[in-house]
């Protein structure tokens, strides 16, 4: 098991520079960058304006020299920031930052993940802050989602085709065939509106940020866990329902053990393997996915902090996020296989 985890997370590193350098590609192409000079100097900005500016923040450098100063392996300064000489990224951290001299490395390495041009403050506190409250959306929504839809998922498939079955199915299909944007309005306009008259929840998450309630963040968690329930309860009800088809179940019966006890301790260890996927591959999902929530209930958490950077092309912003949705679903994954064998001892990995 060691061998193998030190083999992912060696697999993780080397998908993690992929990723990264493609995301720093994209994000530092020319025309960007000139779009973040002008957003930045001026938008009347002459061409030549433009390159001095480049030059000055050190965006006129080759692609995989800035990307080594991103990462903190190449010496990301030249000059002294005192003297007015801000050529490179360390030297335009230390302007940022006030300090009389730039420091040698400046990178993720260092913990330096740059300035966010939108937010006016450094890329780790915003991050922090934005990662924070997505984190404890997603605990509720968890919370809520997976209890509900393993339920679900076990008292459908125990008896395959009967009533329960059908009607528990047709829940969990339409859960997942109506998109948040659609479940969330309908919340809204039910549940917080003055239209129909309940106005028993806020219509806005905004205030959750100085405390949430449940007034304030039932609607956004609701609307989450109801279409991550549907994927989970599908899958928990198939692999419930093929368990329950097995031998050593029939043989169980025929031995004269209990329905509930055949259930309990036999068939749900096994049914749930399959299921742990899923419910693993939600951490990504939920932390990209929901940018669609939080913009809806106005949620300022890690989804609007991707469309803000990605709105007013911020580029340190946009990396950061991307590097922590890589780490988020290569972590997840690496969980996932250790889960499948502690679930299933028949399952080893090497």
């Amino acid at each position: 098991m060691a061998l193998f985890i030190l083999r992912r997370l060696g697999v993780m590193v080397a998908s993690m520079l992929c990723m990264t350098f493609i995301v720093f590609a994209l994000t530092n192409l020319p025309a960007n960058l000139e779009k973040l000079a002008k957003t930045q100097a001026g938008t009347r900005m002459t061409d030549a304006q433009v390159q001095s500016w480049l030059a000055r923040g050190g965006y006129a450098q080759p692609m995989l020299r800035r990307y080594g100063e991103w990462l903190g392996v190449v010496p990301g300064h030249a000059g002294d920031a005192s003297a007015g000489e801000t050529a490179g990224r360390c030297a335009r951290a230390a302007m940022q930052a006030g300090l009389d001299r730039a420091p040698r490395y400046c990178g993720v390495l260092q913990g330096n993940w740059g300035y966010s041009t939108k937010f006016r403050a450094p890329v780790g506190q915003v991050i922090a802050e934005r990662l924070a409250r997505t984190g404890v959306l997603m605990f509720w929504a968890f919370a809520v989602m997976v209890p509900l839809a393993l339920v679900i998922g076990v008292l459908a498939g125990m008896r395959e085709g009967s009533a329960t079955d059908r009607t528990l199915s047709t829940v969990s299909i339409a859960s997942t065939s109506t998109p948040e944007y659609v479940s969330g309005v309908i919340f809204v306009v039910v549940f917080a509106s003055s239209m129909v008259g309940l106005k028993w929840f806020s219509g806005s998450a905004k205030s959750a940020v100085d405390g949430i309630t449940f007034h304030n963040f039932t609607l956004p968690v609701a609307t989450i866990a109801l279409y991550g329930l549907g994927y989970i309860a599908r899958m928990t009800r198939a692999s419930m329902a093929e368990v329950m088809t097995a031998q050593y179940i029939r043989t169980a019966r025929l031995k004269g053990v209990g329905f509930r006890a055949i259930v309990l301790r036999h068939a749900l260890r096994n049914a749930l393997i399959a299921p742990f996927t899923i419910i693993m591959l939600q951490f990504p999902w939920l932390l990209t996915g929901v940018v669609i929530v939080e913009e809806l209930f106005v949620y300022p958490g890690f989804g609007n902090a991707l469309v803000e950077g990605a709105q007013n092309n911020d580029i340190e912003l946009l990396m950061a996020v991307s590097v922590v949705a890589v780490v988020v679903v290569l972590i997840t994954q690496l969980i996932s296989d250790i889960g499948y064998a502690l679930l299933n001892p028949r399952i080893r990995v090497t």
